[in-house]
Order: C-alpha cells, then structure tokens, then sequence
C-alpha cells in the first residue's frame, strides 16, 4: 500500500471513528432521512460543514506545526490524551450499553427552512464538532507531515459516506442502529481505533 494511500484509509478510519456515535446530529439525519424531510440539504449541510472544518482543522493545526516544528510534541501529547480518552468513554460504552439505540422519533420538522437551521444549529454550535474535526483530526493529521491534506481528504470522505448513508439510507439502517447492539459493535470498532491512535501520537511525541 502506497503511503498516500495508506494515509488516505487512516484519514477515513479516524473520521468516520469521531462521526458514528449517538447524537442528537445523527438522530435529525436519521429523522430526516425516514420522513424523506429535505434529505439531501441535510446530508449536504453536515458533510459540506464536516469538509470545511476538518479543511480548518487540517491547514490551521498543520500551520503551527510547521511554523513551529516543536509545536507536534505538544500537539501530540495532547491530542493523543484526548483520543485515549474518546476510546476509554468508547470502551465503557460496549461495558455499559445504553438501554435503547439510535431512536428517530421526535417532531416532525415541519419545512425545509427550519429542517436546514436546525441542521445549521445542531451542526455549529455544537463545541464537541470543533473538538472532534478541527482539534483531534488536525492534530492527527499534523502528524502524517506532507500527506496531511491526504489524510484530511480521507476524513471529508468518510464524514460524505456517514451521512450519505444515514440520510439516504436510513429506512434500512433504523432497524440496525435502533438496536443496542450493533452500537455495542461499532463503539468496539471506534475504543480500538481511538485507543491505537492516540497511542501512537502519544509515543511520537
């Protein structure tokens, strides 16, 4: 596997690990997506938003580093800690399951104009969507050097497939995700790769 490949799969890994989880953002696509509610504007919204903001994450932390080359110790440190942390709430996820999965009830949105501000609001003013794509996918990507943007690309991928896939595809995927245990499964999949990760920007650093 060629190192711009390679890059370009941990970039897809890492942000669909930080996008799959219960929240009330993937709750509304959800939604949206079984009342077939301005779909496409949703999904365009959160991937477009997810684009710019690891775009931000990716050049501002990137920047720094260069700028100040003993700034990756730093970065490494504290994103790793804060990827170790994601992966321990993870794992004590797949311990301590929620009682229920991704549920879509709810009102019902009424219009494409409050679909797309509610989509807007949820998206950012939301403090852990800048945590997750500009601070710990920057700080990831930081440390991949000139095949950062590489990586950035995989992450804008993974983050247009999610969404995609839960809007347009959330008639079938309800059932899934409304069952505990397929969270169980994918917050497994997200422990182990957030766990690895943030030891490895750990151990770099």
């Amino acid at each position: 596997m060629s190192a711009s490949l390679s890059a370009a799969a941990a970039g897809f890994g890492t942000g669909l690990s930080l996008i799959v989880a219960i929240g009330a953002q993937n709750a509304f696509v959800l939604r949206q997506g079984i009342r077939r509610d301005a779909v496409l504007a949703v999904v365009g919204i959160c991937a477009l938003s997810d684009a710019l903001l690891i775009t931000l994450g990716v050049g501002g932390v990137g920047a720094v580093v260069v700028a100040w080359p003993g700034a990756l110790t730093l970065v490494g440190w504290i994103g790793g800690g804060f990827l170790l942390c994601y992966g321990v709430l993870a794992a004590r996820r797949v311990l301590r399951p929620a009682a229920s999965g991704l549920r879509a009830e709810g009102e019902v949105t009424g219009s494409r104009k409050r679909a797309v501000l509610t989509c807007l609001a949820m998206t950012w003013l939301n403090p852990h969507v800048y945590l997750d794509t500009v601070f710990l996918l920057g700080s990831v990507a930081a440390d991949r050097g000139p095949l950062r943007w590489t990586f950035g690309l995989g992450a804008v991928l993974a983050s247009l497939c999610w969404f995609a896939a839960l809007g347009l595809g959330a008639r079938l995927l309800s059932r899934f995700l409304a069952r505990p245990r397929a969270w169980r499964v994918l917050d497994g999949l997200v422990a182990t790769t957030m766990i690895a990760l943030g030891l490895t920007l750990v151990a770099g650093a």
